[in-house]
C-alpha cells in the first residue's frame, strides 16, 4: 500500500525546508567564526538557536492542538524567509555582528519550535499508523540528504563566493518549501471535545500524560542527555574543523564535504531503520544506536586525522535509527487530541537541554580545550546504555502501545 499523494506533497516540502536548513546552519556558523575566534562566542549562536526549545516547547504544543497544524507550519516558513533575507542584507552591507547572529538565530529557533511541533503532530493524519515507521524513515532520509548531505557543501561553496548569497539562497529555499506546503490539501485541526479550556490547563494535561508513561518519560530524559552532549560537540565542531590550532584546519568548502560524509551514515540509518527494527526488536536497536553514537562522538577527541573523523561520522547515522523508532512510537502511543502537547512536553525534556549543551560545550572548550568536548560527550553517551537497557524493553514498549484507545484516530478534513 502506497503512502499517498498527501504524504509525498508533505515530503517534498520537508525536503526543500531541510535543504534550506543545511545551507543556513553552515553559513551562519562560518559567518560566526569570521566574526570571532572565541569558542564561547561561537557556541553562543547554537545556544540562541536552541533556547526556544527550552522556553517555548510547552505552549507550542498547546497551539498545535488548538490551531490548524499546516497553517502554523506555513506561518513559520514565512517568518524564516523574512529573517534570513534580513540577515543576508546585513551581511551584504557588512554591518552584521555576532550579536545580530544571536538575535536572528533566536528568532529562527522560535519558528523551528512552532514548525517542528506541528509537523510531527500532523503526520498521523496523513498516513495510517502501521505505515508510520516507513513514513518517518522516508522523511528522515530526505532530512539527512538535504540537511546534511546536500546542504552543507552547497552552503560551504556559496559562502566561499559570498556569505550573503548563501543566506539569500536559504531564504529562497524556505519560500519554495512554503509553496509546496500550501499545496497540501485538507485542514489539520484536531477535534476537541467539551468547552474551551485555558492554555495552562492544556499544557498540564500533556505533561500529566507524559509523566504517567514510564516508556515515554524515560525516552524523553535519555534524549535530553543525548542532545546535551551532541549539542556540546556540535557547538564547537566548525571551529574544530576550520582551526589549525584546535583541529583539522579545513577550508569552508572542506567543512561542508566533511559534514556530508557524516550525513551518509544518517541517510543509511534512516533507510534501514524499519527493517532493522523488525529484525532485532526496538529496545535492542536503540541500545546499538547509542553504542555506535558514543564511538562517533569520541573519535574527534582522539585524532586530528580528517579521514578518521569523516569515517567516524558514518557511525552517527545510528542516531537517525533512534529518531525513526522513537518518533514513530510517540505517534502510535499518544492520542491525537493530545499529540501536540505530549510531543512538546517530550521535546522539552529532549530538546530543552540543547542550549545548555551548547553553552557547556563552549565553556569546556574555553577551559579544557576543544577536543576535550568530544571525549566527554562520547563517555557520557556510553553511560546512557545502563538506564536504557534497564527500562526500555520490548515488553514495555508493547504495553505502552496497547494502552492507547483504539478509537482515537487523527483525521484530515
Amino acid at each position: 500500500m502506497g503512502l499517498g499523494r498527501r504524504y509525498w506533497t508533505l515530503w517534498s516540502s520537508s525536503a526543500m525546508a531541510n535543504l534550506a536548513d543545511g545551507v543556513f546552519v553552515l553559513a551562519v556558523a562560518l559567518v560566526a567564526v569570521k566574526l570571532t575566534d572565541s569558542p564561547g562566542l561561537v557556541a553562543g549562536v547554537s545556544v540562541a538557536a536552541r533556547l526556544p526549545w527550552l522556553l517555548l516547547a510547552l505552549p507550542a504544543g498547546a497551539l498545535a492542538d488548538r490551531l490548524d497544524r499546516r497553517k502554523t507550519m506555513l506561518g513559520a516558513n514565512a517568518s524564516r524567509v523574512t529573517l534570513l533575507s534580513a540577515l543576508a542584507a546585513a551581511v551584504a552591507a557588512d554591518v552584521a555582528t555576532i550579536w545580530l547572529l544571536y538575535a536572528i538565530s533566536l528568532a529562527l529557533g522560535i519558528a523551528e519550535v512552532l514548525f517542528d511541533t506541528s509537523s510531527q503532530s500532523l503526520l498521523p493524519a496523513v498516513v495510517e499508523k502501521d505505515q508510520l515507521s516507513k513514513a518517518n524513515g522516508n522523511l528522515f532520509a530526505a532530512e539527512v540528504v538535504m540537511n546534511q548531505f546536500a546542504g552543507p557543501p552547497l552552503g560551504g561553496v556559496l559562502v566561499a563566493v559570498s556569505a550573503a548569497l548563501a543566506l539569500a539562497t536559504g531564504a529562497g529555499l524556505y519560500a519554495v518549501a512554503a509553496v509546496g506546503l500550501a499545496m497540501l490539501p485538507g485542514t489539520y485541526r484536531t477535534t476537541r471535545a467539551g468547552p474551551p479550556s485555558k492554555m495552562r490547563n492544556d499544557v498540564a494535561e500533556g505533561l500529566r500524560y507524559l509523566i504517567a508513561s514510564r516508556v515515554l518519560r524515560t525516552l524523553g530524559l535519555l534524549l535530553g542527555a543525548l542532545n546535551l552532549v551532541f549539542m556540546a560537540q556540535t557547538a564547537v565542531f566548525v571551529l574544530y574543523a576550520t582551526s589549525d590550532e584546535y583541529g583539522l584546519g579545513l577550508s569552508d568548502a572542506g567543512v561542508g564535504v566533511l559534514l556530508s560524509v557524516g550525513a551518509l551514515g544518517w541517510l543509511l540509518g534512516s533507510l534501514v531503520a524499519g527493517p532493522v527494527e523488525a529484525k532485532l526488536g526496538r529496545s535492542r536497536v536503540l541500545a546499538v544506536s547509542v553504542a555506535f553514537g558514543s564511538v562517533a562522538l569520541l573519535v574527534p577527541g582522539l585524532t586530528r586525522n580528517a579521514v578518521l573523523v569523516a569515517a567516524s561520522g558514518l557511525l552517527t547515522g545510528a542516531f537517525s535509527i533512534w529518531n525513526v523508532i522513537t518518533v514513530s512510537l510517540r505517534q502510535r502511543t499518544i492520542p491525537d487530541h493530545l499529540l501536540g502537547r505530549v510531543n512538546s512536553a517530550y521535546r522539552l525534556l529532549g530538546w530543552g537541554s540543547m542550549p545548555i549543551g551548547a553553552a557547556l560545550g563552549g565553556a569546556v572548550a574555553e577551559w579544557l580545550g576543544v577536543r576535550a568536548v568530544f571525549l566527554l560527550a562520547g563517555a557520557i553517551t556510553l553511560l546512557l546504555l545502563v538506564p536504557l537497557r534497564l527500562v526500555i524493553t520490548d515488553k514495555a514498549i508493547e504495553e505502552a502501545e496497547a494502552a492507547v484507545p483504539s478509537t482515537d484516530a487523527p483525521t484530515a478534513l
